[in-house]
């Protein structure tokens, strides 16, 4: 492609937001932390998610060349998020149009910087331009679907000289438009990058996501950010809350189990770890979630 720019599928080009170096907060998108948008698995997936639940529908696609995007191919949408979000509130001007560097993008998401880490982003750009989306999120009109993937185009740049220059991609506008929209956007901690199991992961942003229902379910006059660190430094001070019932389910299709008492932990990768240590994958997982059709629909989706 002869142009500096790529091309928006509208037919105009788009201007190019330069991604900035240096340390900022790592943001997530509300959308992305509680459905199952992406495959668990290191291992390649070809068999699709659809999910349903009340007016919630999602269809995730994968193709069988490259598999379904991962919940590790996802950090590269935190990466974009973050980046979008901390200009914003700069002041900066943003687009959904990027360009850095293979080496910028793997340190922010914490991977080394080897022949085989590059080959490797590659690969997840490939996997997150080839797996479509179709959902109802955030759409207007009843049944009414918004088709994309999670990358629309994406390129490697090469200078007159032929010297690689970086990379540049185009987010799709669905994505975009949740992350600049604050109400839809989450701060997550770094630790989040040290889980190397796709469940760990998993439970994080399901941790994260729940701090918000479990403001709005307190009644609390506190703000959200206080009300958040409140709540951190009581599970940090004890380690967990006691312990309460909750009705066992069963799934004969799945053979998972969810126990009648259930733990929180406090939001950090020791304790996530302990929690995927203490219950195997398939057979019994201790959260607090699952009470709800919807949820356990989720789980299901992602099994």
């Amino acid at each position: 492609m002869s142009s500096p720019q790529l091309l928006a599928s509208a037919g105009k080009q788009l201007e190019l937001f330069q991604a900035r170096p240096g340390a900022m907060a790592l943001r997530d998108a509300q959308d992305l932390m509680c459905y199952p948008f992406f495959s668990l698995a290191k291992s390649p997936r070809v068999k699709p998610i659809d999910f349903r639940s009340g007016q919630i529908a999602i269809h995730v696609e994968p193709t069988v060349e490259h598999g379904m995007a991962t919940i590790w191919d996802a950090d590269v949408l935190i990466w974009a998020a973050s980046q979008i979000v901390d200009a914003r509130d700069k002041g900066l001007k943003t687009s959904c149009h990027m360009a850095a560097t293979p080496h910028e993008i793997l340190t922010y998401i914490g991977r080394n910087t080897s022949a085989r880490d590059y080959l490797g982003l590659k690969a997840a750009l490939d996997r997150l331009q080839s797996t479509t989306v179709a959902t109802s999120i955030r759409q207007p009109a009843e049944r009414r679907m918004h088709r994309f993937s999670w990358i629309n185009e994406w390129k490697e740049r090469v200078g007159s000289r032929g010297r690689p220059q970086g990379l540049e991609l185009i987010l799709p506008d669905w994505f975009y438009a949740g992350i600049m929209a604050d109400a839809f956007v989450l701060t997550i901690d770094r630790a989040y990058f040290d889980l190397t199991g796709g469940l760990e992961r998993w439970l994080y942003r399901l941790w994260s996501f729940d701090f918000r229902h479990l403001h709005l379910k307190s009644g609390s006059l506190s703000p959200f950010k206080r009300f958040a660190f409140e709540l951190r430094a009581r599970f940090n001070a004890s380690g967990r809350l006691p312990e309460r019932r909750r009705s066992k389910w069963n799934s004969r299709r799945t053979g998972l189990a969810i126990n009648e008492r259930s733990f929180i932990h406090r939001p950090s990768s020791a304790a996530l770890s302990a929690v995927s240590r203490r219950f195997s994958v398939f057979q019994s997982i201790a959260v607090t979630g699952f009470s709800t059709g919807s949820e356990r629909a989720i789980l299901r989706a992602w099994l």
